[in-house]
């Protein structure tokens, strides 16, 4: 596997992030939905019985597209590695926040979006009573130890009627959940493989981010997690 294609900091002894490793823990649990505020849910494990096939497509995707880690316009480099999926992208650089159908980078359309990934973020979006979603846009995010995404709102959207998906692969994370403004509490959601977080209606534009990921391991990943998140961009 290439550098740039695969989880880099996956240790030696970890097991291939796409050889169908079952999850390191105990039994598996089904699927149950935790209320995050209104119009906003984590459906605990829902993509779980998949993230073998999910990150098996994400192999694939970012051989096409490999991670890079975006410049902000302020000039700051992400600590989150980046790539996409779907008729548009989300980028950053000088000239701002944006979604462009082309990666920067190749000058090519950005890969299409797996069709596992548009029905699971249907399925999600439906838990949530939000029938009907249909993404064209899966940001892929790598999170490798230390990296965090400090708190924003996704405001790129053309049409906030459609809820964020956000699935959760490989090594645990802190989501912080917050307010209409940045300064409001935030709640802190620890979130594991498999998890998926939809919100939107009431709470679509609430302030969000990811603490600073900590160091550890994951059968399925190796030191790094793995974030699709789905929107309606266009």
């Amino acid at each position: 596997m290439r550098p740039e294609t695969a989880m880099r900091s996956a240790r030696a002894t970890t097991p291939d992030l796409f050889d169908g490793a079952a999850d390191a823990g105990g039994p598996a649990v089904a699927p149950w939905l935790e209320a995050l505020g209104p119009g906003a849910l984590v459906w605990r494990g829902g993509a779980a019985a998949e993230a073998a096939a999910l990150l098996a497509e994400v192999q694939a995707l970012v051989a096409q597209a490999p991670f890079r880690h975006p410049v902000t316009p302020g000039g700051f480099r992400m600590s989150v590695a980046m790539s996409n999926c779907g008729a548009l992208g989300w980028v950053s650089d000088a000239r701002g926040y944006r979604y462009d159908a082309v990666d920067p980078d190749s000058g090519r359309p950005w890969p299409t979006m797996p069709r596992r990934f548009g029905e699971l973020a249907a399925r999600a979006a439906a838990q949530a009573g939000y029938p009907g979603f249909a993404p064209d846009a899966c940001l892929i995010n790598r999170y490798e130890p230390g990296a965090r995404l400090s708190l924003h709102q996704d405001r790129n959207e053309r049409d906030f009627s459609a809820p964020i998906v956000s699935v959760s692969l490989g090594l645990p994370a802190v989501f912080l959940f917050g307010g209409g403004r940045r300064s409001d509490p935030t709640t802190r959601v620890p979130l594991v493989h498999g998890d998926v977080a939809v919100w939107g209606g009431p709470s679509r534009l609430r302030y969000h981010g990811v603490l600073a990921l900590k160091d550890g391991e994951h059968a399925a990943t190796g030191n790094c997690r793995i974030n699709l998140t789905f929107r309606r961009a266009g």
